[in-house]
């Protein structure tokens, strides 16, 4: 190590540091989507269902949102390095042991994939811990920003990783990827990053880490399901009453505890509660866009897995600078008006979006959404988790990481989700059946199934059958309502989250533009 930081002047190497948490937190990100555009490669070589595949994409998602906030206590008291190291290790090597298994099963990939987010939980809480107590507090603001857009590119940027890996290697090496960037930064994060703990050493809350553990985790999965078994459905209910209920335990023992895991008293903090806020729908509309983008890209453009990823580039490519810079906006205008200003924008673009695409639409109408979609995130994010940070000490950065980070994978779910059930709603209510079919034996039925209805009319084209064109048109004319139908219900929530950051969200400075000055 080189160094201790220090409260005024933060570690000597903190830029360095923060480049080294940057990596490691694009590894987590990463792993949320890569996989998403391999599943027919998935479906083919290792004969997996559909029941096969969402538990291939949520075993991840399930264990890393779950966990969160044991982790980042965890971090908390025993160091935030030393979990990092655990995490990158984990991810690394479940990463490897898919990546080179000869006879690898689906069972094998599932596993993998939850052990993943055991790993990828103790990775994220830690590298924004490690940012937020390597630095001064005059730097704080412009080096959350800087980690906020590598939160926010990671997820662009791992569809391109996993379309590349697809379409030029197979499937294995979308998890190939994980293993040398884990290993650099491993080795550098054991070289340069300094260990910081809380230093008062309070005891283990095991209780109230379970109940999180579970309440999220049941929440997250019921959020997962809803879109299969449906949003009133016995079992959507049911979960949603076992998750409510576990939460409130988690509530009611964190409250009475003397050292709880996560205190409550964060929560009467109105940037706390307004910042994970913003992050929470941010991330709800830009999980929600890319889903349909990736879907409307392959099944009606007919792009590659590589291809469509590419088009989603301009989204990051906007946010980087946006979220880097943020700070300094934030300096001129106060908080509240930078991230409030930034969800307007995202409403402006997913409103563009709803009311201008049809099936004709040019891509530069898309990339112009896309940009102006990644400035709204960025000029949102950074701000917004920057406030979380600063509204809890810095012996707690671990739980406080843990909790901006539960946020965003809450949001990115119901992003989906939500989204996803919208989409498929109205993609339902606008497909007409093309004459010629009705009396056709169909091997799934078009009118609930929009990837189905792509697959049927390929194969009648194939065949030569004068529906088949027909099909194809009705389909892609129904999945485009529903997705511009989908976009609008993102604007409406984004211009609400706007509303409530400029009426309840702290507008001046950061209390650290003080220290700055």
């Amino acid at each position: 190590m080189s160094g201790e930081a220090t409260p005024d002047e933060g570690h000597p190497r903190r830029w360095f540091i923060l480049a080294i948490m940057g990596m490691s937190l694009i590894v987590v990100m990463l792993n949320n989507v890569t996989l998403n555009v391999a599943l027919p490669e998935l479906s083919k070589d290792l004969g997996a269902d559909n029941a096969d595949l969402q538990w291939i994409l949520d075993a991840y998602a399930l264990v890393f949102g779950g966990s969160l906030l044991m982790m980042g206590a965890l971090g908390d008291r025993y160091g935030r390095r030393s979990t990092l190291h655990i995490g990158l290790v984990v991810i690394g090597s479940f990463s490897a042991w898919v990546a080179f298994r000869d006879n690898v099963t689906t069972s094998d990939v599932i596993a993998a994939r939850a052990l993943m987010g055991l790993g990828a939980a103790c990775v994220m809480p830690a590298t924004l811990s490690v940012v937020v107590t390597s630095f001064p507090k005059a730097e704080r603001p412009r080096a959350i920003g800087i980690w906020a857009a590598m939160a926010g590119v990671g997820a662009p940027i791992g569809l391109f990783v996993g379309g590349w890996a697809v379409q030029y290697v197979d499937w294995q090496a979308v998890f190939l990827v994980n293993v040398p960037i884990a290993i650099l930064c491993l080795v550098l994060s054991f070289i340069v990053v300094p260990e910081s703990r809380d230093e008062h050493r309070t005891p283990l809350d095991p209780v109230g880490g379970m109940l999180s553990l579970a309440g999220l985790g049941v929440m997250l999965y019921t959020i997962i399901e809803a879109p299969i078994h449906g949003w009133l459905s016995t079992s959507t209910l049911i979960g949603t009453l076992a998750a409510v209920v576990l939460l409130v335990l988690f509530w009611g023992w964190e409250r009475q505890r003397e050292h709880p895991m996560l205190p409550m008293s964060f929560f009467r903090e109105p940037g706390f509660v307004t910042g994970l806020l913003a992050v929470t729908l941010a991330y709800y509309v830009m999980f929600t866009f890319m889903f349909t983008q990736m879907l409307n890209f392959q099944l009606v453009w007919g792009d590659g897995a590589l291809t469509s990823a590419m088009r989603v580039l301009p989204l990051p490519l906007a946010l980087m600078p946006a979220a880097a810079n943020s700070d300094r906006l934030v300096g001129y205008f106060g908080r509240s008006k930078v991230v409030g200003s930034g969800l307007l924008l995202i409403t402006f673009g997913m409103l563009l979006f709803g009311t201008v695409v049809d099936i004709h639409a040019e891509y530069w109408i898309f990339a112009t959404v896309f940009v102006v979609l990644g400035l709204g995130m960025g000029f949102t994010m950074a701000p917004s988790t920057g406030l979380v940070m600063e509204s809890v000490p810095d012996d707690k950065a671990g739980v406080g990481s843990a909790t901006n980070d539960s946020s965003r994978e809450i949001g990115g779910a119901l992003g989906i989700a939500v989204g996803g059930s919208l989409l498929n709603e109205y993609y339902q209510r606008n497909f007409r059946m093309p004459t010629g079919l009705e009396s056709e034996v169909l091997a799934a039925d078009p009118a609930t199934s929009f990837p189905a209805a792509v697959q049927l009319g390929a194969e009648l084209v194939a065949q030569g059958h004068p529906a088949g064109a027909a099909l194809l048109d009705a389909a892609h004319e129904a999945f485009v309502i529903g997705m511009t139908t989908s976009a609008t219900a993102s604007s409406l929530i984004s211009l609400a989250a706007a509303v409530i950051v400029f009426r309840f969200m702290p507008g001046g400075k950061p209390r650290y533009a003080d220290a700055e000055e």
